[in-house]
């Protein structure tokens, strides 16, 4: 219970300051408050779901099966993770707690991993508003499409070869696992990652129906199982909500801080206004079911490849889910991921440009 205290005393000095905050600032603050509200409840709801969905898989999906389902096949792998995202389609928010919990179940970490990148862009809901904002140009919502796929294909080769570790920030011990998870998966059982992480003293019931799927009526079957889902997604709730909430906050003062005149001054040059828009991607965080009609509005003012780069880039990694990340994934691999990425997309943007695809 002291810790609930001590998070609620947390909450209440935090909109006591902001109240303060409004009450003398209110010229300044209440465009930045209206921002970081927007931003944290437009994610809020997925994180939400992923959190859910992380808690199911954790609770249901036994290990065997997670290693059954994925290919393989490097090639095949980087496909299955690209397309995953048309069968499951979460916001970035949501992915990443899913991603986590499949990882610990034995999914390979570069097939997670290029999910959560194509995820957010490869996917029906996010295909239908793109071509929504995009009805005059068409073109540009096709060479999202194209280069997101592209991009992430080789983000997750690259990956399959570079990553030789967990990348999850829980486990050091089982650092190994990922450069042999073939042979893990013949043998059917899970890896020491799958408990390292702190629920495991609120889910003693799940340890066991986790490895051991088939003895699901011993340890009290699916409906004792699923009184546990609750506490387990709460629990991934903390733990990614807290970074959830620094990153709106810093999204919105950078949001309201950006001005027209900064969009002019880089408009007009080439590897800049490539740059600038991947940046500007980072630092907005938009929903990438949103992001295509903010784009739309700089048709005029940037190069369709500039504007290829900020729709690729953003959903692919923003300052909002770099916050998140950091909270699941080890540092040097969250770096190694986002050079990698931004990198691929610089580069795909450059190509298709020159290419007339866009």
């Amino acid at each position: 219970m002291t810790i609930v205290r001590l998070r609620l005393v947390t909450a209440a000095a935090g909109v006591a300051f902001f109240a303060l905050l409004w009450r003398n600032h209110s010229a300044w603050l209440a465009p930045f408050v209206r921002t970081f509200a927007g931003i944290l409840l437009d994610a809020l709801p997925y994180l939400a779901l992923g959190s859910v969905v992380s808690a199911l898989l954790h609770t249901y999906v036994s290990d065997g099966f997670v290693g059954r389902i994925a290919p393989r096949n490097k090639l095949y792998g980087t496909l299955f993770g690209s397309l995953l995202g048309m069968a499951l389609p979460l916001c970035e928010c949501g992915m990443i707690p899913v991603v986590r919990g499949l990882i610990r179940k034995g999914l390979p970490a570069y097939i997670g991993i290029v999910y959560l990148a194509a995820g957010p862009i490869l996917n029906p809901i996010v295909m239908a508003s793109t071509f929504a904002a995009f009805r005059e140009s068409p073109h540009l919502a096709f060479a999202r499409f194209g280069l997101a796929f592209f991009v992430t294909v080789a983000l997750g080769l690259l990956l399959s070869v570079l990553i030789r570790q967990n990348p999850l920030r829980e486990d050091r011990a089982g650092q190994g696992y990922l450069h042999t998870h073939s042979r893990d998966r013949d043998h059917g059982h899970g890896h020491g990652h799958d408990h390292v992480h702190h629920h495991h003293h609120h889910h003693h019931d799940h340890d066991d129906g986790h490895h051991q799927h088939h003895q699901g009526a011993e340890d009290g079957g699916w409906a004792r199982k699923l009184a546990g889902v609750p506490l387990h997604a709460a629990e991934d709730m903390w733990d990614m909500g807290k970074y959830l909430l620094l990153g709106s906050a810093i999204t919105a003062a950078v949001q309201t801080a950006v001005t027209d005149e900064t969009f002019a001054a880089v408009a007009g040059h080439d590897l800049l206004s490539h740059l600038f828009m991947m940046g500007l991607a980072f630092v907005l965080s938009l929903c990438s079911t949103a992001d295509a009609f903010i784009a739309a509005s700089f048709v005029h003012l940037f190069p369709p490849g500039a504007l290829l780069s900020f729709l690729v880039f953003g959903p692919m990694l923003d300052l909002k889910s770099t916050l998140v990340l950091l909270s699941t994934f080890r540092k040097s691999f969250v770096l190694l991921f986002a050079l990698l990425t931004a990198w691929l997309v610089l580069l795909g943007s450059h190509i298709f440009e020159s290419l007339g695809w866009v």
